[in-house]
């Protein structure tokens, strides 16, 4: 049986594990990322777990799901946020199929986790699907016909960076954002919360998270009914850490989403929450990487 390294590169955790050629996880690890120490440290571990695996059993095939933009050709990033210093011209295609002479395919990390959905997840039977991740930031992935919309120069659906309200989607949407604006609002520290204490205190009756996140989804709503107004998705896939609390925001946003909408396209349009997980990344990259070596 064929056997695949699975590698998903975020900025806080390096998440990797073994898949076989029936798309079942059968191993699964995890490290920090440790993103301020760059690029070159990335590479550098990626290739310590691919040695790790090797050491073990012999695998056909290394699959990376990354971090910022990718060109899918090369294996290479050509642009990432500064959260991840020196990571733009980093090659793990060419160094990893130089290094272990298996072969190497690279996918951007939304790109990823939406494909895992398309093919098997809540997307699945979906055309066209398209998936965000809220998190840090906001990405998105629109796939269709069996495959990821990529756009000209490997760059589509970076939807993050959408002009809104005098600011960005990410800016104003994101998860990040949502506990700034709580930990403001009561005059406390950042580290003192996190999304999964707003909702519980939410939940509660706090006055501050309840209109925190109700400020959080009309953005989110306006942002995926732009979206919507555009590419026209059979179904939009919600993913992500913050969508754990899919019973407190899957009808609000559903609701915000029909608000900015027209009628007959708010009809038709599902909104689903992603049933992958934390595997997500790791299951796109394979498939990514079996679309190409059939």
């Amino acid at each position: 049986m064929k056997k695949y390294i699975a590698v998903d590169i975020g900025g806080t955790a390096i998440k990797y594990g073994m898949i076989d050629e029936n798309g079942v996880l059968t191993k699964r690890q995890e490290m920090p990322t440790k993103a301020y120490q760059g690029g070159p440290s990335i590479l550098k571990k990626t290739i310590g777990i691919v040695e790790e695996f090797l050491r073990s059993e012999a695998c056909d095939g290394i699959c990376i799901s990354t971090a910022g933009m990718v060109d899918t050709k090369k294996g290479e990033i050509f642009h990432a946020a500064s959260l991840i210093p020196d990571y733009a011209g980093t090659c793990f295609k060419e160094t990893l199929e130089n290094t272990f002479g298996i072969p190497c395919e690279v996918e951007n990390d939304v790109n990823c986790a939406g494909l895992a959905e398309y093919l098997t997840g809540a997307g699945k039977g979906a055309n066209p699907m398209l998936m965000l991740t809220i998190g840090t930031g906001i990405g998105g992935c629109l796939a269709a016909d069996g495959k990821v919309f990529h756009g000209f120069g490997n760059m589509a659906c970076e939807i993050g960076y959408m002009h809104m309200n005098g600011s960005s989607f990410q800016t104003l949407g994101a998860a990040s954002t949502l506990v700034k604006n709580v930990a403001k609002r009561k005059q406390q520290e950042e580290k003192d919360w996190n999304g999964y204490r707003i909702f519980q205190e939410a939940a509660l009756g706090d006055s501050i998270c309840v209109s925190a996140i109700d400020e959080m989804v009309d953005v989110l709503g306006m942002g995926i009914a732009n979206i919507c107004y555009v590419v026209s998705p059979q179904v939009v896939v919600l993913g992500g850490g913050i969508m754990a609390q899919k019973a407190y925001l899957k009808d609000r946003i559903f609701k915000a989403v029909k608000h900015y909408l027209v009628e007959t396209m708010a009809d038709r349009i599902e909104i689903a929450f992603a049933t992958h997980g934390n595997d997500a990344g790791m299951l796109g990259a394979y498939y990514h990487f079996t679309s190409l070596h059939k």
